[in-house]
């Protein structure tokens, strides 16, 4: 593909842009929660992404119980009288009725089951995987036999453990693969003769995000580490809503202990006819307490949002009457005292139990997603009154639709305005000329209005909700180009965050994602080193920079912003050029006039239309170099379709 370029592109390439910082006279703060993290359980995010557990359907609880699983020997298995496995539903166990009975009648070694996991299962040779269950043995004595295999058949790992005792306890048994395997199954086998309950069939790597026990994929999460988010919002926009109400996000149904948290359809299960995923669940392993633990880890402050009792508008919209919604309200005041109660409180103590006494220190909550109409801005007033009664220092993130402009969004400002909310989300999915156009977007906003939530954004390379969308360099300089209008409106604009966050390669619903990943490695897009050159390089406070007294804002291609970093005493500049020709940009640094050394990182490329792939992850990838100001100046020749960013000590 060409590099395309703008209109304008026909200026001369060696004629310097001359832009002017003043480094003595701070402007607006940058919050710290300036660029943060969208995270929702889209494109296998979840199960099958982040969270580390390898088997599909591990407790038979979706749908179709058997998803997911093949019997073994697979010739009519089921009919056979002999050996047999049913699922049976318990009644005493709402959140996780169904376990299997196993009846062996005789000495087949080969009888049981095999899980094919998502896409395969990611397998290390030499690492250590956690093989569990829990079981209870009814009659006689059987032994439990983990083995991995590879797509022809080759064993690469076993372990067993046998069966003993009448009530329900844990197994475990340590597998080492001898082979790295990207489509790996488990075949779970029954040796001996007799009956036993299995439930809860799991296959977990050792080697998590901080080596905890069932915990996360470290390489992922160790991507979303390196862009040192200030906030994570979770667990996601349209997943909060569901389809239905029945269907929507219930966070108390995600903490816990995680054999009872019940497992629930993902509304991105059919939504989209060109990627229907039929066998896309949600078994909350990934829930609540995991989200405000990664939070903590990356330290960043959480942000969930919850449902408002309305269903997706774009869906069923089904909606709970208003004299029936405070348990919807209940809910949010609940889990504010999940995260910031003491022990002694109900949902305090709740999250003491799951290991950690001590608050989350919850400081932000959302109230619905997408919503519109006079049925969502009702319920949020609800919600607002009940929590201000009782938190009166909590943030509270109202919606403004799906849209960014247009009669729905008018419609929406003016009941927000109305409302005076601290912070309205806003969500841009639009052209790549649409995020250069817009870079002035907050330049004449009101400053006596709410705070901006720049909560969903993406440039579409070819359309919105396009099976073709791609992660090319065009988009990522476009949203580059967009972020400096974001930056320099600091006192307006208080967090942004990229959405989706992550994509399985082969298992996605929506594009373009910023990280894509398979079963054993990810990658991240040159929209992620945008997200990362921003987060990494924040600053404290933004100061001006001016092109002939004017803000730097698409003049031959050219966009830029600059702050200085009060805690490191650093100088930080922004630059992008969206053309498809390289520029010459010199910067007049006033108030310094020694010479100071710094870095610069620059992510470009001569094609526009190129992106990275998991078989080529690093074809736009950033590079650094050393920089010199001397005599307060300092000269960049920035390549085409390029985004830099100088750090200077001052």
């Amino acid at each position: 593909m060409l590099a395309c370029s703008n209109d304008d592109s026909s200026s001369s390439e060696t004629e310097a842009a001359d832009l002017v910082i003043d480094i003595n006279n701070p402007i607006h703060e940058i919050q710290p929660t300036m660029y943060g993290i969208f995270f929702e359980d889209i494109n296998f995010a979840a199960d099958g992404g982040l969270y580390a557990e390898l088997v599909k359907n591990r407790s038979f609880e979706f749908d179709a119980p058997w998803m997911g699983w093949k019997h073994l020997p697979e010739t009519e298995t089921r009919f056979n009288t002999v050996n047999e496995l049913t699922i049976v539903r318990d009644a005493n166990n709402p959140q996780n009725p169904r376990f299997v009975r196993v009846d062996k009648g005789d000495e087949t070694p080969e009888f049981g089951l095999e899980n094919e996991g998502f896409d395969g299962m990611g397998i290390k040779n030499g690492e250590k995987y956690d093989f569990s269950f829990v079981a209870r043995q009814n009659k006689e004595n059987i032994t439990v036999k983990a083995t991995l295999i590879d797509t022809t058949g080759n064993i690469i790992g076993s372990a067993s453990t046998a069966v003993n005792g009448n009530d329900w306890k844990a197994y475990e048994v340590v597998i080492t693969p001898t082979a790295t395997f990207g489509a790996a199954k488990l075949q779970v086998t029954f040796e001996g003769v007799g009956q036993i309950d299995i439930d809860q069939i799991s296959l977990f790597p050792q080697d998590t995000w901080k080596g905890r026990k069932k915990g996360l994929r470290k390489d992922m999460v160790q991507l979303l580490a390196d862009l040192n988010p200030g906030f994570i919002r979770f667990p996601g926009g349209c997943i909060v809503e569901g389809r239905t109400l029945d269907q929507r996000y219930q966070w108390k149904k995600t903490v816990g202990p995680v054999d009872q948290r019940e497992t629930l359809i993902n509304r991105w299960n059919t939504e989209f006819a060109h990627r229907p995923a039929p066998d896309y669940f949600q078994s909350f392993g990934l829930g609540f307490f995991e989200y405000f633990q990664l939070s903590e880890d990356l330290g960043a402050e959480p942000l969930p949002i919850l449902s408002c009792g309305l269903a997706c508008q774009f869906n069923t919209s089904e909606t709970v009457p208003m004299d029936q919604l405070d348990p919807y309200i209940d809910d949010a005041l609940d889990l504010i005292e999940f995260a910031n109660g003491s022990v002694n409180t109900k949902w305090g103590k709740i999250r003491a139990s799951m290991g950690h006494p001590e608050p989350f220190n919850l400081k932000y909550i959302g109230v619905g997603n997408e919503q519109w109409g006079q049925e969502y801005f009702e319920r949020y007033e609800a919600f607002a009154k009940a929590i201000y009664t009782k938190y009166p220092d909590m943030n509270i993130v109202s919606g403004t639709g799906p849209f960014s402009d247009g009669e729905m969004f008018e419609k929406a400002i003016k009941e927000l305005e109305r409302i005076k909310p601290e912070l309205v989300d806003e969500h841009y999915y639009r052209t790549p000329d649409w995020f250069k156009e817009n870079a002035t977007r907050y330049d004449n906003y009101d400053r006596e209005r709410f705070k901006i939530f720049a909560g969903e954004y993406a440039a579409q390379s070819v359309q919105t909700a396009s099976p073709e969308n791609r992660n090319t360099l065009e988009c990522a300089i476009s949203e580059a180009a967009f972020m400096t209008g974001l930056e320099r409106n600091a006192d307006v604009v208080y967090m942004t965050s990229y959405a989706p966050l992550f994509a399985h390669v082969n298992r996605w619903q929506w594009t373009p994602d910023l990280i894509w990943f398979d079963n054993l490695t990810a990658y991240g897009t040159a929209n992620y080193y945008v997200q990362k050159m921003y987060g990494t390089n924040p600053g404290t406070h933004t100061l001006s920079i001016k092109r002939e007294g004017e803000n730097v804002t698409g003049k031959d291609g050219l966009y830029a912003t600059a702050a200085i970093d009060k805690n490191s005493n650093e100088l930080i500049i922004k630059v992008v050029n969206t053309l498809g020709s390289k520029r010459e940009v010199s910067l007049s640094l006033n108030g310094l006039s020694k010479a100071v050394e710094g870095t610069m990182t620059s992510l470009h490329g001569d094609d526009a239309g190129v992106f990275n792939t998991i078989e080529e992850p690093s074809k736009i990838t950033p590079s650094e170099s050393n920089v010199i100001a001397e005599n307060g100046k300092l000269n960049l020749q920035m390549p085409s379709n390029s985004f830099q960013v100088v750090r200077l000590k001052l």
